[in-house]
């Protein structure tokens, strides 16, 4: 193994309101991209902002999923951190984008464990359209 995780951090933009504002639904759009990954889930803690917005964590035996959304201006932000070279975190990070209905993804992905992180060293995806 080349490093001990990978982190995607994304910024989702043009996601749907209402989906950004659905408690029970991000939960399980969030457990349901741990799950597609393939990692194991061990706990799930959300909460419901008002008016409007919701955060929340999904910790797996391989690290976590976070989300913060922000209905108002259909944004969402996520990072998707796995430990081991057994789970690609893009894939959970993918299954969030498309479920949030988001129109454009900026990401970047960083090697954990391996040291200082050189810039030159980090992939980064950007979509205009899904």
């Amino acid at each position: 193994m080349d490093t001990m995780g990978r982190h995607v951090i994304a910024e989702l933009w043009g996601c749907d309101a209402d989906k950004l504002n659905d408690f029970r639904g991000i939960e399980r759009i969030m457990v349901n991209a741990a799950l597609e990954a393939g990692a194991e889930v061990r706990e799930v803690a959300f909460h419901k902002f008002a008016p409007q917005g919701v955060s929340g964590v999904v910790i797996i035996s391989e690290s976590h999923l976070t989300i913060h959304s922000f209905p108002e201006h259909g944004y969402a932000s996520i990072d998707v951190y796995t430990c081991g070279d057994r789970i690609d975190p893009n894939v959970a990070c993918d299954y969030i984008t498309s479920s949030l209905g988001a129109d454009r993804v900026e990401s970047i992905e960083l090697p954990r464990g391996m040291g200082p992180i050189h810039l030159a060293d980090v992939k980064t995806r950007a979509c205009s359209s899904l």
